[in-house]
């Protein structure tokens, strides 16, 4: 085993390999049609920063532990480690198989065309996850399985249900579990537009502390949906008793339903020319 080298796990992102050697690219990307789109580099900024080698391995339908082999191969790694090859908690997404709630209705998004033509929908996906009644569920139709959605979405206390219609056709169904527990109304948050630059205290809620330490985001120069995707990325790291600012051209009209859907309170400060500032926070 080559020790110079760290070596690449089924729980690492395609990005963090990626940046080590651009060879892994085409190891990945040539086992399955839907992955081969990672050649593509606006496509891959967004895909690869969210999809685990394990989750490559599913959509290309083999095991992770033989993609793990090959592309440490390509590293000059030929024995790997078994807790390397361990993919426990990382390959496996459950999946709900149970018939979907009677009541529910279905709010149809399609993301076929999008993607055929090199667009990324995760902002659609996400703004119209946002917006869905307590008795609504998502219907997604994608040219491919969707893996690093379906761990988002579980992480959201959301389970779903997928079918294949053809090799680039499946639909997959959204819906809300435990719906009682994981959304509670009294968790929504009212935003405050403060266009002069101070804090308003939100409606039944704190307003923000002034000693908390600020975390700043600049995404003025990123093009979407990367602001989107980032800022939520920060939010998940976000220390306890922070605040997540957010430097922006604009008022970021599809963040801010997410952010009342997970519970997080903001102001937005439009008090300097050519910026946004939105600050975030959640009351502990």
């Amino acid at each position: 085993m080559n020790n110079s080298v760290t070596p690449i796990k089924a729980s690492d992102k395609l990005q963090s390999l990626f940046a080590r050697d651009d060879r892994l690219i085409d190891v990945v990307a040539g086992h399955s049609p839907q992955l081969a789109k990672l050649r593509n580099s606006p496509m891959r900024r967004i895909m690869a920063r969210v999809t685990t080698v394990a989750q490559a391995a599913r959509l290309c339908n083999m095991p992770a532990e033989s993609l793990v082999r090959e592309l440490n191969l390509v590293l000059g790694i030929e024995t790997v480690p078994a807790d390397i090859l361990d993919t426990s908690g990382t390959a496996a997404i459950p999946e709900d198989l149970s018939s979907l709630p009677s009541f529910a209705s279905a709010v149809e998004l399609d993301v076929r065309d999008d993607l055929s033509k090199g667009g990324e929908p995760f902002s659609r996906i996400m703004a119209a996850v946002a917006a869905l009644g307590e008795n609504e569920v998502l219907h997604l139709r994608a040219p491919f399985e969707p893996v690093p959605l379906l761990a988002v979405m579980q992480k959201r206390g959301f389970g779903h249900k997928t079918e294949q219609h053809a090799a680039d056709d499946w639909s997959v169904w959204f819906f809300r579990q435990n719906t009682a527990s994981q959304h509670p109304a009294v968790t929504q948050a009212r935003a405050t537009h403060v266009p002069n630059g101070s804090v308003n205290r939100n409606e039944g809620d704190t307003a923000i502390d002034a000693v908390r330490t600020e975390v700043r985001l600049d995404v003025r120069d990123l093009e979407p949906p990367e602001p989107l995707v980032r800022t939520l990325e920060a939010l998940e790291s976000l220390p306890i008793g922070s605040v997540l600012v957010q430097v922006n051209m604009r008022i970021p009209q599809f963040l801010l339903p997410i952010l009342r859907e997970r519970g997080f309170h903001f102001t937005i400060d439009e008090s300097q020319p050519n910026e946004v500032q939105v600050r975030i926070w959640r009351n502990e």
